[in-house]
């Protein structure tokens, strides 16, 4: 998942003559949020960045912010933004959007500083974690190998699906990917688990999964759109929104797989930064800004209740 490890196109693409705007990875709890303009034709996400401008500093939390951080006013944050609707470009092919975003800007205001996310190719962002950028924010899964190079606070919760075209047309089971064309994007969890559950299906003598791995989630969509591959394998807020931004010309197949938490990547060691993203989070958590976000995108159901600085993972 960019859960994983990692993920992003702007949004709006062509291909085979089949136009998606703002298709990329996301989950949405419900479809008012988007509008399409009939059952095959071109979708576009009319949901608008969630109003922060009524944040104020928080002089004791920002009073923890590192100078490295704060020497220049602004929090320049790395994320990948083909990720709707966690993360992803508006219309204008330049300007970022999404709930990550929107995070972004708001834990920017309670630092008193400028906000500045930035986009960057997924398996980018953490090397460069405290040097190009202060925070990663792109829906990283938090897992035991990601908090040995970096720390990390966590923020979300998400599972993985499998996603087909509409009807399953090629019968693709989830319990049994054998043999099966299966997009990912490069450096996820998703990419990691296709390649572990491929090698198991050589080794029982069955067919290899066919991993194709892609640079941008909006890709491996596309690619299972125009029949390119059976099936693609991506966060669940990721396949639910790229689902609704189809016109439902998409399915997920099974059930969700496990559910982890996601996490706001910081500096190892920082300390002084991670308790101030930590106590920033759970402030938000518990004045409902947190929710009202969440909600504003439609991915309420991967809230969480406890922001925590490194928690344990299996």
């Amino acid at each position: 998942m960019k859960t994983t490890l990692a993920k992003r196109l702007p949004a709006v693409m062509m291909c085979a003559g089949l136009m998606l705007t703002a298709v990329a990875c996301g989950t949405t709890d419900g479809s008012e949020a988007v509008s399409t303009s009939g059952s095959n034709g071109p979708t576009s996400a009319t949901i608008k960045p969630y109003d922060v401008s009524g944040i104020k500093k928080d002089s004791a939390i920002a009073a923890l912010v590192p100078s490295s951080v704060t020497d220049d006013s602004q929090l320049t944050v790395g994320m990948e933004t083909s990720y709707a609707p966690a993360e992803f470009l508006e219309s204008d092919g330049k300007t970022p959007t999404g709930y990550d975003v929107d995070l972004t800007n708001a834990i920017a205001r309670v630092w008193g500083l400028k906000s500045n996310p930035t986009s960057a190719s997924f398996d980018s962002i953490i090397p460069a974690i405290g040097s190009k950028y202060d925070l990663g924010i792109s829906s990283f899964t938090i897992t035991k190998d990601r908090e040995q190079t970096v720390d990390m606070v966590s923020y979300y919760k998400a599972g993985m699906s499998y996603v087909v075209k509409k009807g399953n047309p090629e019968k693709v089971q989830a319990t049994d990917m054998c043999g099966v064309s299966l997009g990912v994007q490069t450096g996820t969890i998703e990419e990691q688990e296709a390649d572990t559950n491929s090698k198991k299906c050589t080794a029982d003598g069955k067919k290899a999964i066919g991993v194709q791995s892609f640079k941008m989630q909006t890709d491996a969509t596309t690619a299972v759109l125009t029949g390119k591959i059976d099936a693609f394998y991506a966060d669940s807020p990721v396949a639910g929104y790229a689902i609704a931004q189809t016109g439902k010309q998409l399915q997920t197949v099974g059930e969700d797989e496990g559910v982890v938490p996601q996490g706001i990547v910081i500096k190892k060691g920082d300390r002084k930064l991670g308790e101030a993203v930590q106590k920033t989070m759970q402030k938000f958590i518990d004045d409902g800004t947190y929710g009202k976000i969440l909600k504003h995108w439609g991915v309420q159901g991967g809230a969480i209740t406890k922001a925590e600085l490194n928690p344990a993972v299996e």
